[in-house]
C-alpha cells in the first residue's frame, strides 16, 4: 500500500513531464486523476489501520544497499498515518486550485507564463516525496526523502514564484541543505555508534532498542541529537531558524505555499517527535529547557511580526511561525495531552493555514496584489470568499468549535501540568492571534469597498469545490476530533514510554483534555 502511494505520483510525474508540448489540459487532467487515486488509496489505508494493533502497520522491508546496511523499509504508525492523509487530501485540492493559474503567483510582477505540465509534474513528484518521508522506517531512507523534497520545491519557487522568487528559492535551498548536512552527519554517526555496539543498522525499530539507546554515551547522544534537531528546527521552522519561511511562502505560488506551510513544515516536528525523542531520550530531556524557551519565543515573536506585515501571504507565513511554537512546546512538554495535542495541531494547522493560503491566492489572482491595503470591502462584492476566509481565519486563532482550538487547548493544558511558566507565557499567543487575524480581516473584507475591488468576482464553482472540503474538515474536527486522536494516542504513549515520561497515573488535567 505504501509503496503504491509513493510510486503512483512518482510515475505520474514522469508521465506528465513526457506529455507533448501544448497538451496543458491533458497534463492537468492526468495530474488531478492521479492525485485523486492516491487520496482514495490513503483513505482506504486509514480505514484498514488498527489503532489497537501493532504500532507500525502496512510494513515492507527489502535490502537496498546491503553493504551499508540500508533498507527500503516503510510503515506507518498513527502519527505518520494522519500526516500522510493530510498530504494526500491537500494535493488534489492544490492541483484543482492551480487549474487556471498555471503556477503563477498572480501578482503584477509575476513571471511570464511557464510550462504548465512541468508545474504539475513537480507537484506530483513532491507528493511522492512527502508520502515517502512520513512512511520511511529506515533512517537513511528518511534522509533521502527529506533531502529529495527540496528539488521540486526549489524549482516551483524559482520558476513560478513572485518577483523575488530567485532570492527566496536560493535561501530556502541553502537553509535546507545546511540542516540536511548536519542530519547526514548525525545519521552516519548513529550508524557508527550502533556498529560499535555490535550491530550496525539504520532501521528505526532496531535503533530505538534499549541495547542501543541506553548504551550511547551521554555526550555522543547530545551531539547526535543536535544534528537531527537543528535539521528539523530549520524545516519546522523554529525560531531562530525561521527566516526562510516568510520569503519562500510569500514568493511561492499559492498552491505551493499550501504544501510548504501545510505539509513540508510538519516533517520537522514529525522528526522531532519520532527521531529526537525516541533515539535520544536522555539528550531530549537535557535540551528540553532550551527548546521550551525557543518555542515560547517563537509563539510571541511570530505573532508580533505577523501583526506588522503588509503582505497577506507573509502575514500568514508568520502566523505559522507562531503556531509551530505551540507544536514544539507540546512535543517537548512530554505529557500525553501535550504531545497528542501537538500531533493533532500538525493536522489542524495544515488545513486551516492551507485554506488561508488558497483563499489569499484566489484574492491575489483577482486583484493582482498581495498588499493588504490594496483591498477593502471585499465581503460586499464576494461574500462567499469573505465568509470562507473568515472561517479559516477563526480556526487559525483557535476559536472554540473549530479544529485548532482542540489541539491548542490540549497543548496548553498538557504543558501546564508539567511546565507552568512556559504555558502561561504561551497563552499570550492566543491574544496576539486574535489581533493579527481579525485586523487583517477588517482591513481586507470590511469597510468601504476599494475602487479596484468593486469588479471582483466571487468564488467560482471550481474554487468552491477546492475550499468546501477543507472548511468541512475544520468544522468536523472542531466538534469531533476523536477519530484522529484515537489513531495518534497509542503512538504518543509509546514515545513517552521510550523517553520515560509516561506517568502511570495521568493527572486530572490530562484526563480532562483527552475527554
Amino acid at each position: 500500500m505504501l509503496t503504491a502511494l509513493i510510486a503512483i505520483p512518482a510515475v505520474g510525474a514522469l508521465l506528465v513531464a513526457l506529455l507533448p508540448k501544448g497538451r496543458d489540459a491533458l497534463a492537468k487532467q492526468v495530474a488531478l486523476g492521479i492525485t485523486l487515486v492516491v487520496a482514495v488509496l490513503s483513505i482506504v489505508m486509514a480505514v484498514q489501520f488498527d489503532p489497537n494493533g501493532k504500532r507500525f502497520q502496512f510494513t515492507e522491508k527489502y535490502w537496498w544497499i546491503k553493504q551499508f546496511g540500508v533498507h527500503y523499509a516503510v510503515g506507518v504508525d498513527g502519527v505518520a498515518l494522519v500526516l500522510i492523509l493530510l498530504s494526500t487530501i491537500l494535493v488534489p485540492l492544490v492541483v484543482l486550485a492551480s487549474w487556471n493559474e498555471s503556477g503563477r503567483s498572480g501578482g503584477v510582477d509575476a513571471p511570464p507564463k511557464r510550462s504548465v505540465k512541468t508545474y504539475f509534474a513537480l507537484l506530483l513528484a513532491l507528493e511522492a516525496m512527502m508520502v515517502g518521508v512520513f512512511a520511511a522506517t529506515d533512517v537513511f531512507l528518511f534522509y533521502v526523502f527529506f533531502e529529495a523534497m527540496l528539488i521540486p520545491v526549489y524549482f516551483i519557487i524559482g520558476s513560478y514564484g513572485g518577483p523575488q522568487r530567485s532570492y527566496a528559492a536560493v535561501k530556502f535551498l541553502l537553509y535546507s541543505l545546511f540542516g540536511g548536512l548536519l542530519m547526514l552527519a548525525a545519521v552516519i554517526g548513529l550508524y557508527v555508534v550502533s556498529a560499535n555496539l555490535g550491530h550496525g543498522t539504520f532501521l528505526f525499530d532496531e535503533l530505538r532498542a534499549p541495547e542501543i539507546v541506553q548504551h550511547i554515551a551521554p555526550t555522543t547522544a547530545k551531539w547526535l541529537f543536535l544534528g537531527f534537531f537543528i535539521a528539523f528546527a530549520i524545516k519546522a521552522p523554529l525560531v531562530p531558524f525561521h527566516t526562510w519561511l516568510p520569503d519562500a511562502a510569500g514568493q511561492a505560488p499559492a498552491g505551493a505555499a499550501v504544501l510548504i506551510v501545510g505539509v513540508l513544515d510538519k516533517v520537522g516536528t514529525f522528526g522531532m517527535l519520532r527521531f529526537c525523542l525516541e533515539l535520544f531520550p536522555g539528550a531530549s530531556k537535557w535540551f528540553t529547557p532550551v527548546v521550551l524557551t525557543l518555542s515560547v519565543v517563537g509563539i510571541v515573536y511570530g505573532a508580533v511580526l505577523a501583526i506588522g506585515q503588509v503582505d497577506i501571504k507573509r502575514l500568514i507565513a508568520y502566523t505559522s511561525v507562531s503556531h509551530f511554537g505551540f507544536i514544539t512546546l507540546g512535543i517537548f512538554a512530554m505529557t500525553s495531552s501535550a504531545q497528542s495535542g501537538a500531533t493533532l495541531y500538525m493536522v489542524n494547522h495544515g488545513f486551516s493555514t492551507g485554506a488561508l493560503f488558497l483563499l489569499a491566492g484566489f484574492m491575489i489572482s483577482r486583484r493582482g496584489s498581495a498588499r493588504i491595503d490594496a483591498y477593502g470591502g471585499v465581503q460586499k462584492v464576494a461574500p462567499l470568499l469573505a465568509g470562507t476566509f473568515l472561517v479559516a481565519g477563526l480556526s487559525g486563532l483557535s476559536l472554540p468549535g473549530l479544529s485548532s482550538f482542540v489541539s491548542e487547548f490540549m497543548v496548553l493544558v498538557g504543558t501546564f501540568s508539567r511546565y507552568k511558566v512556559p504555558a502561561v507565557i504561551a497563552t499570550v499567543g492566543i491574544i496576539l492571534a486574535a489581533i493579527y487575524i481579525l485586523w487583517m480581516y477588517q482591513r481586507t473584507m470590511n469597510g468601504p469597498t476599494a475602487e479596484a475591488v468593486k469588479g471582483m468576482s466571487d468564488l467560482s464553482k471550481r474554487e468552491l469545490i477546492v475550499v468546501a472540503p477543507i472548511i468541512a474538515i475544520i468544522v468536523a474536527l472542531g466538534f469531533y476530533p476523536k477519530p484522529v486522536l484515537d489513531a495518534i494516542n497509542p503512538s504518543v504513549k509509546q514515545t513517552l514510554v521510550q523517553v520515560h515520561k509516561q506517568d502511570p497515573k495521568p493527572t486530572v488535567a490530562e484526563k480532562g483534555s483527552h475527554q
